[in-house]
Parts: structure tokens; C-alpha cells; sequence
């Protein structure tokens, strides 16, 4: 009874928690991906008509501006989800993030000759920079659930659309 009113109470903090962002946007998916069984009928069909997913047009080529495309993207962010970001990105990202850090460390050791002339001592600093990696973890874990969330909502908004297109339920 106690581990049933436990649950009852942290089902709200749960339902905004990463782990059920990405639960529901895997099953949004999964639901659209059993439900699209010939997804070559997504092809040309634009995706302006949906209004959920008309603000995806802007962002992609007009190459790739039909469902189909679109379909494989949600599929290949799922994949990306369930077994982690593909090798060659993940090498891109720190590359770019080592020469970030060698351009931050350049411009810090021209602007000051050493350490001991900062006006904060390293215990101070070291505090600061623990700030600043929690804001910027909580900074993109609100980004991330937010981007999750409006996929979900196109992912489920192509599969209601591929019913409309093959005339399967409502």
C-alpha cells in the first residue's frame, strides 16, 4: 500500500523525466512504423498540409520536404535514441569540441599571464564552472524533452496522415 501511494506521488515528476520523453517518442515510432506498411505511398506527399508538421518544411531542403523523407528522419532518430549517435557524428562533435577548447584556451592565456595574477582563486573557479555545467545540463535536458516532445507529436501526426492517405480509419 505505502509502495502504491509512493508511485501515485512521483507519477507527475516522472511523466516530464527524460527517460519518458524518449519512452514516448520510441513508441510514437514504433506505432508509426507498424502502421505505415508501404512507406514508398509517403513519397511526394508533401508535408505542408499537416499543420503539425508544416513548420518542417522551412528547415529542410525542398528535396526532402515530403513524408516520406521525414518518416526515415523520425526512424533514424529513433535508431540514434535506441543505440546511441552514429560514430562519425559523434567524432565531428569532438573535433569541433577540442578546437573550441584549444581556441578558449588561446585567448585565455593571452588575456591573463598566469594564474595567480586572476582576481579568483581556483576553489571559486572550479565552483563556477560546476554553475555553469549544471545550467547548461539543465539548459539542454529542457531542450532536448522540448525537441522529443514535438517529435512525438509529428510522429504520431504522419501516422494519422498515412491513414488518411490509404483510407484506413478516421
Amino acid at each position: 500500500m505505502m509502495m502504491m501511494m509512493q508511485q501515485l506521488q512521483e507519477s507527475p515528476v516522472q511523466k516530464n523525466s527524460l527517460f519518458n520523453a524518449m519512452d514516448r517518442f520510441i513508441g510514437a515510432v514504433n506505432n508509426m512504423d507498424q502502421t505505415v506498411m508501404v512507406p514508398s505511398l509517403l513519397r511526394d506527399v508533401p508535408l505542408d498540409e499537416d499543420t503539425e508538421m508544416s513548420s518542417l518544411k522551412s528547415g529542410s531542403d525542398d528535396e526532402e520536404s515530403d513524408m516520406y523523407s521525414y518518416y526515415q528522419l523520425l526512424k533514424s532518430i529513433r535508431v540514434d535514441i535506441e543505440w546511441g549517435v552514429r560514430r562519425a557524428a559523434a567524432d565531428e562533435r569532438l573535433q569541433q569540441q577540442e578546437s573550441h577548447k584549444t581556441l578558449s584556451r588561446r585567448g585565455s592565456s593571452a588575456s591573463t599571464s598566469s594564474y595567480a595574477s586572476s582576481s579568483m582563486s581556483l576553489s571559486e573557479e572550479e565552483d563556477s564552472e560546476d554553475e555553469d555545467l549544471q545550467k547548461q545540463f539543465q539548459y539542454h535536458l529542457t531542450g532536448l524533452q522540448g525537441v522529443l516532445s514535438k517529435l512525438t507529436v509529428q510522429a504520431d501526426s504522419l501516422t494519422k496522415r498515412y491513414k488518411k492517405e490509404v483510407g484506413i480509419g478516421a
